[in-house]
């Protein structure tokens, strides 16, 4: 049982709310056009879930190689910088869950489009993009994750490829006013890779880890944190606008009090008190797709 803390440590749990967060968001939106399906949602959080836990790996084995996670830094201890998990045990476990990734995505793949190649291949050129992208945020001798695009990859991910890719696993087509709520989920889960570089700009400056933040500095970070909550919130009241059936569609308001505290906290929180408000913002990301869902199946 001692052997399995580490691993469990290192899966970070606590984001894989925001990675379901999307694929939710997919879900509720094909149950609003009457095109939800339980075994086609439940096989995609499985591999939305086994992607975040690939990423969260791949991070933790890449920011101990690069030399991100040191003694300085104010996050949680990482495992393999602890000396918990070697690198050597991290690297099969990546591979394995590569592995689990490429299994799971085929299966929902199938399940989704049967014999139509043209989507089936379209996707699986989706999902090793996603692989890709997990991997590649900290790992190898150029992460992206250190020359700022974390941000972006975030956006693509977690916003247009995690909603608008999951909304189409179950109707076949996306209206291009969807790429709205898409963008909510996108921009809310840079809100929180945001606070996790503000938590961290002194220990990856040091790094070389050249992350937005660390780019701007934290004021700047702070007012680049409240143009993701807004836009974020603004993109979803437009869609409600664009689409209005019902006073039903406006339940994501009651989220407004979380987004309002989160951006507080970031403006006045020193960065080593910052690290609660990365859940916090999840959680609350979580709660806006759940209540803007509800607001869209009820309309």
């Amino acid at each position: 049982m001692e052997n399995i803390k580490p691993w469990i440590s290192a899966f970070r749990l606590r984001t894989l709310p925001l990675a379901l967060a999307c694929i939710g968001m997919g879900g509720f939106l094909a149950a609003s056009q009457g095109a939800f399906r339980t075994d086609i949602f439940l096989l995609c959080a499985i591999t939305t879930v086994l992607l975040q836990i690939l990423s969260n790996l791949a991070n933790d084995y890449g920011d101990s190689v690069h030399g991100a996670d040191h003694d300085g830094r104010k996050g949680p201890q990482r495992a393999v910088q602890s000396g918990a998990i070697t690198p050597a045990q991290m690297r099969n476990a990546l591979i394995v869950f590569v592995a689990l990734c490429l299994v799971s995505g085929i299966a929902l793949l199938i399940l989704s489009f049967g014999l139509n190649w043209n989507a089936f291949l379209f996707f699986f050129c989706l999902g090793l993009l996603s692989i890709l992208a997990a991997v590649a945020y900290t790992v190898g001798k150029k992460p992206y994750g250190y020359i700022g695009l974390g941000d972006f990859s975030v956006l693509i991910f977690f916003g247009l490829v995690g909603v608008l890719g999951s909304l189409y696993l179950f109707t076949q087509q996306v209206n291009p006013l969807q790429v709205l709520p898409a963008l909510s989920c996108g921009l809310f889960s840079m809100g929180v890779l945001n606070i996790n570089n503000i938590r961290d700009i002194e220990s990856d400056r040091v790094a070389g880890k050249f992350s937005i933040p660390v780019r701007i500095g934290k004021e700047k970070a702070t007012a680049y944190h409240w143009f993701l909550l807004i836009g974020g919130l603004l993109a979803a009241f437009i869609y409600v606008f664009l689409s209005y059936h019902s006073g039903w569609q406006l339940l994501f308001l009651f989220t407004l009090p979380l987004f309002i505290r989160n951006g507080m906290a970031v403006q006045k929180k020193a960065t080593h008190e910052l690290d609660p408000y990365l859940k916090q913002m999840a959680l609350s990301t979580l709660l806006f797709v759940i209540l803007f869902g509800l607001g869209q199946v009820l309309a």
